[in-house]
């Protein structure tokens, strides 16, 4: 569309003048009450849970269930902001693969803290009785979580926090010190709701949230592991960075001024274990799946599209693509990530209830190959040691446990190291949180073949299996042979148990 008017300024005052160009909220933000606290309000938590809490809000629901974001990295202080000078509101664009696409403002985040400006208000939100979840998004690597042993292993800020009377920095130190207040005043604990993409993510948190707490409070972690309700949860939006095009392009098609638009394809899921310590918002009423077991869900969506991310994106970046769509639209790429989801995810998966496995990997790539999404590679390769061992290497240990297939596992690990090697010998910066120690393994890989699998932290016990470890050997060869194109190809021609996707 084309706005003939002159745009306008998202702010509450400027919302009966925007109803006209897109959808705004049927709801008065300004009368909400906070029912949710949520630590990390990056792009996806705006895309998606606040989505669906917006979506109960205009049908007249779930007016004491509003969020308030809280930030604890530097970094937040930018959404602190534009938030702030916003009237904490922000307009979430869709776009569809046909072209189409809706704008809608969102008012369901009605109140923003961030934590270095007064940890104390933090503290006291988490305590105040109204508050009732606190959800999280704050990456697969935000969980001080070991990869190879999947214990607690605190450093930085959550180390800081372990220190006697430290005042809270990170969101494990906040969320003990909410709970620890509320057990002293006799109130009920808050659910503790993990939607970041980790396998058994309410698991994982109630087991670090625990034993962060039992090293200054053994009763206090008594009392967490037997009251808190931690509910596992899939949650599923294709969301990238948003750049200074999405803004503008907001600005030209819909008329609105917003420093921290989202922009989102126009599927969405999340499927949500029924499992609430002090009552939920009624979230079925606008699609969400209540399940008693997520677990089928949740490892489909991590081995599938989470680890497929992974799959396309290190061999397409030595080839030189930048963007997503153009190598799901490649026919090699796209029967490279087909194949890996039929031969080496899938038989590690159990039966999805209502979803056929092999339907939904050729939607993964057709949602990949969406033009107006604009996604990039080098999103999705932020904290690869982080993500890796959580989506794709679990496939690679039953496979090789079992005497399957996993050759292409093999192939993305090699990708992998030759990225990071050619990223060292570029000068070129690796956004990962174990830069240096990648860096060296990979630039000694490049002499001693293998060397990359050195790394306990993140590869744990599959370099001693020998089918990975020859099977990486392989794809390494392969690699320097061929070229990824020609190594993918190569794997596509060579016989496969099975049939092709």
């Amino acid at each position: 569309m084309t706005v003939a008017a002159a745009s306008l300024p998202l702010r509450a005052a400027s919302l009966p003048a925007l109803a006209g160009r897109v959808q705004v909220p049927a709801y008065d933000p300004r009368g909400l009450r906070t029912g949710i606290v949520h630590f990390g309000v990056g792009a996806f938590h705006r895309s998606h849970q606040a989505m669906y809490l917006d979506r109960l809000l205009n049908l007249g629901q779930a007016h004491d269930w509003a969020i308030c974001g809280v930030g604890v990295l530097p970094g937040d202080a930018r959404v602190r902001d534009a938030l702030r000078a916003q009237d904490h509101l922000y307009t979430l664009l869709t776009r569809a693969p046909d072209g189409h696409s809706e704008a809608r403002v969102i008012g369901a985040v009605h109140d923003y803290l961030f934590a270095p400006d007064d940890p104390e208000a933090v503290c006291e939100r988490l305590a105040h009785p109204a508050t009732r979840i606190v959800s999280l998004t704050v990456t697969e690597g935000g969980y001080s979580l070991n990869n190879a042993t999947g214990e607690f292993d605190p450093a930085g800020d959550v180390l800081h926090d372990l220190q006697p009377g430290a005042a809270p920095r990170s969101t494990l130190g906040f969320l003990t010190e909410g709970l620890r207040r509320r057990r002293e005043r006799g109130l009920r604990p808050f659910t503790v709701m993990s939607c970041d993409n980790i396998q058994g993510n309410g698991h994982v948190t109630r087991r670090v949230l625990t034993a962060f707490a039992r090293r200054t409070d053994p009763g206090l972690a008594d009392w967490i592991d037997r009251e808190v309700a931690f509910p596992n949860s899939m949650v599923d939006r294709i969301t990238p960075v948003t750049t200074d095009a999405v803004r503008a392009d907001l600005e030209r098609e819909y008329g609105v001024q917003d420093a921290c638009p989202v922009v989102a394809e126009a599927f969405t899921q999340w499927v949500l274990e029924d499992h609430f310590t002090c009552g939920r918002p009624p979230l079925e009423d606008v699609g969400v799946q209540l399940v008693p077991d997520v677990e089928p869900y949740e490892l489909m969506k991590l081995r599938l599209l989470n680890a497929t991310h992974q799959a396309m994106s290190y061999p397409a970046l030595l080839d030189g693509y930048t963007f997503v769509h153009e190598v799901c639209q490649q026919p090699d790429y796209a029967q490279f990530l087909l194949d890996y989801m039929t031969f080496e995810a899938r038989p590690t998966l159990r039966p999805v209830p209502g979803i056929d496995l092999g339907t939904y990997s050729h939607d993964l790539i057709a949602r990949f190959s969406n033009p107006a999404i604009q996604d990039t590679l080098a999103r999705l390769i932020v904290d690869g040691s982080e993500r890796i061992p959580k989506f794709l290497l679990p496939v690679a240990r039953e496979q090789a446990a079992r005497g399957g297939d996993l050759r292409r596992c093999a192939l993305v690990v090699a990708a992998w190291s030759a990225y990071v090697a050619q990223a060292a010998t570029r000068g070129d910066g690796l956004d990962d949180v174990r830069a240096a120690e990648l860096t060296r393994a990979a630039l000694a890989d490049q002499v001693t073949p293998g060397a990359f699998l050195s790394q306990p932290d993140v590869f744990g016990d599959l370099s001693a299996m020998p089918a990975f470890a020859q099977a990486y050997l392989d794809a390494r060869a392969a690699l320097d042979a061929h070229g990824p194109l020609g190594a993918l190809r190569a794997l596509h021609a060579a016989p496969t148990q099975g049939e092709h996707a």
